[in-house]
């Protein structure tokens, strides 16, 4: 990931910096669930469905709470539930552990042999969010993974969610040259066939040095961080037709980004606890 990034409620609190010319979420009730599926939909090559290109998007990782009127798209965590009447994107952290000593102690006692070891033995941690880095170094490995990560995708799509985004699919960035950009593409790969064979499409998310591996990788469209910062909209953008959900934390590469791609991606502007509307430091605009 190209900053740090929260994933569960909790407790950075940033300023809200007041924004103009952008259209706001607010607090504003859902409208009523629309009959069927979310109908702005195109059909993905695998008989999926995916979202639309330049749909209004809103990213709720940090917590759920009513989309704004003109939101079709809405990225959750997989233990809340999907937005009703919207295409729902289920959050999961694939490559790393939840933050705290209370997930690492979780993943000692129940897969020890599943979390990156440095060369005396310790856990490989993030530590901008005190997460562990999880071993997708051997098919073994992976193949171990897969059946702890499946039925987390699994549960995403029995509680009614059109795609999954898989998180920390860079990992091997922070592993300090323990992993490798094949072994992120592999792992990925077996993520994405779960996901489809469960009903779903497949996001990547960042990493954009595996934009030229989609064929091998699946991936159906893209949730970024920070393409505009970066960028590196126009990447994502060509391999994914425009199917690309970006999140943009900085007032000044929002404005950028949807002076250069708002007419063609989906860019939401949130603070970095993404937190919930009442909630200090709460931020959220759309272009």
């Amino acid at each position: 990931m190209p900053v740090p990034l929260r994933r569960a409620a909790g407790a950075l609190v940033l300023v809200a910096l007041p924004l103009a010319g952008c259209s706001t979420a607010g607090t504003a009730p859902a409208p009523a669930p629309a009959p069927g599926r979310p109908t702005a939909t195109e059909t993905a090559r695998h008989g999926l469905r995916l979202p639309p290109a330049d749909a209004v998007f809103d990213y709720q990782i940090g917590g759920p709470y009513p989309p704004a009127d003109d939101v079709t798209v809405v990225s959750r965590d997989r233990a809340a539930p999907p937005a009703p009447g919207r295409y729902g994107i289920c959050y999961v952290n694939a490559f790393q552990g939840q933050p705290g000593a209370d997930a690492r102690q979780w993943w000692r006692r129940h897969h020890p042999d599943l979390l990156l070891r440095d060369r005396d033995g310790e856990p490989v941690v993030d530590e901008d969010w005190d997460e562990p880095l999880l071993d997708i170094s051997t098919p073994a490995k992976r193949t171990a993974l897969l059946g702890v990560v499946g039925p987390w995708i699994d549960g995403c799509a029995q509680a009614g969610f059109d795609a999954v985004e898989a998180d920390n699919l860079d990992s091997y960035e922070r592993s300090h040259d323990l992993l490798t950009k094949d072994d992120a593409r592999a792992f990925a790969a077996l993520l994405t066939r779960r996901a489809h064979d469960r009903g779903l499409a497949a996001a990547q998310k960042n990493a954009g040095d595996l934009l030229p591996e989609r064929h091998r990788t699946g991936f159906d469209f893209a949730v970024t961080e920070e393409c505009a910062r970066y960028r590196e909209c126009s990447d994502y953008a060509e391999t994914y037709d425009d199917r690309v959900f970006d999140i943009e934390y900085r007032r000044t590469d929002f404005d950028t980004g949807c002076r250069t791609w708002g007419a063609r991606l989906s860019l939401t502007l949130r603070d970095r606890d993404v937190g919930r509307p009442g909630e200090h430091g709460y931020v959220r605009r759309a272009c």
